[in-house]
């Protein structure tokens, strides 16, 4: 049979299946055009890349849109394409987009897990498997050839082709639509990992759990899993709008514009004579909660705003349990009184991403449908930029936003 060969594929279609196209359109980031959203990101044509013997290369039908993305685009907490230069990448771009699903187009020649046609979601945790890190049994998260997969990595969701491990790979859902299954993995398996993993202060039967942000893709897989472990889960959250979006899911809530006592700590905060204002002003929410719960108060703070929020998550968090972070939204530089963390012997815990096993585990969930993604708005790759303008101006509608690669494609 005549082996089929393509320049390029059109915007929103896909070519046959098993055909690669030596170039490709991709949602791109270069570091002449750093700031928001609206300015950073632009479409272009690029060539199709490449993939090793452990890698596979997929036709990217739906990606996923999360904060990865805007710190790419701002350059900033880390210069990425300075990064990826420095590793050895010399195309000048980034294409980021660290949630995607898609087909199967072709897969190195040590890939045995998959096979081209089949459909795929993707762990957006990247590394080499002959790490002698991991293979000595290390966290794969922290490795030394770890990277987030989309962010630290090029060749992300956002174009018709990416390109990924082949432990990365995991079948899509039956029962979820494109849109669904590329919007999970990296707030699910983040989620998942921040309530699960770090014994003793894992999530149990009866705990309370504080969410901020809980309108968000992190915030609804977090009362998802609070709530499928009998826990009970309280969203704070900044409107009417996503009070009730997560009460219907079966969360608590607290709207954060009730309260003022957000920001970093000032000297005079920690002081006699001076600190009873901040600690007054969240006194009132910790009432809130205590009131909510019947008496008790935070067993695990699930927090990634950081700046504007780390102070009232150590003070709220009852004695011995954990507040456990995974980014800084608001700003990286947390401060916090340190009595409220020796004295009643809390427990401040760095969380990034998942392990592998994690990342199974929360996949088993949602094909069991025990817990499923909520889709908030859906833009296709010609207006994706609006959706992540939008999540940069903290616009976006509660839950997750995707970027439809391929138009008009179904399951």
């Amino acid at each position: 049979m005549e082996k089929l060969e393509m320049e390029i594929t059109t915007l929103g279609q896909i070519p046959p299946l098993g055909v690669v196209p030596k170039l490709m359109h991709a949602l791109t980031i270069r570091q002449d055009r750093y700031g928001e959203p609206s300015k950073a990101f632009q479409l272009e044509v690029v060539p199709v890349p490449d993939i090793a013997d452990d890698e596979v290369l997929i036709a990217v039908v739906s990606a996923g849109v999360n904060y990865n993305s805007l710190w790419a685009c701002m350059g900033y907490p880390v210069n990425l394409i300075e990064y990826l230069k420095y590793n050895g990448d010399v195309t000048g771009f980034h294409i980021t987009g660290s949630d995607a699903a898609g087909i199967v187009y072709k897969i190195g020649k040590n890939v045995s897990n998959v096979a081209v046609g089949d459909e795929v979601v993707i762990a957006p945790i990247y590394f080499d498997s002959n790490d002698e890190f991991i293979i000595g049994g290390g966290d794969p998260t922290i490795a030394p050839t770890a990277k987030a997969w989309g962010f630290e990595t090029n060749w992300g969701g956002y174009a018709q082709f990416c390109k990924v491990k082949d432990h990365q790979c995991h079948i899509k859902p039956k029962h979820l639509t494109w849109d669904e299954a590329a919007t999970y993995m990296l707030s699910g398996g983040t989620a998942y990992s921040m309530l699960y993993q770090y014994i003793p202060n894992n999530i149990k039967k009866g705990d309370v759990v504080l969410i901020w942000g809980g309108g968000g893709g992190l915030g609804v897989m977090a009362i998802q899993l609070a709530l499928l472990n009998g826990a009970i889960p309280i969203a704070v959250v900044g409107n009417n709008e996503r009070k009730e979006f997560c009460e219907k899911l079966g969360a608590k809530t607290i709207l954060r514009t009730n309260y003022a006592c957000w920001g970093q700590l000032q000297k005079e905060d920690t002081l006699p004579g001076t600190q009873d204002k901040w600690r007054n002003a969240v006194k009132g929410m910790r009432k809130e909660i205590l009131l909510i719960t019947g008496g008790k108060d935070p067993d695990i703070v699930v927090e990634h705003p950081g700046e504007d929020t780390l102070p009232v998550s150590v003070f709220l968090c009852k004695k011995g349990g954990m507040i456990v972070t995974c980014a800084g939204t608001t700003g990286y530089l947390g401060t916090f009184d340190l009595r409220y963390l020796w004295l009643h012997k809390k427990r401040l815990q760095g969380s990034h991403g998942a392990k592998p096993d994690e990342f199974a585990k929360l996949h088993q969930l949602i094909n069991e449908n025990k817990i499923t993604p909520i889709i908030s708005e859906v833009f296709d790759i010609q207006n994706a930029v609006e959706g992540i303008q939008k999540m940069y101006d903290n616009k976006h509608l509660p839950g997750s936003i995707a970027i439809r690669i391929v138009n008009n494609f179904q399951n």
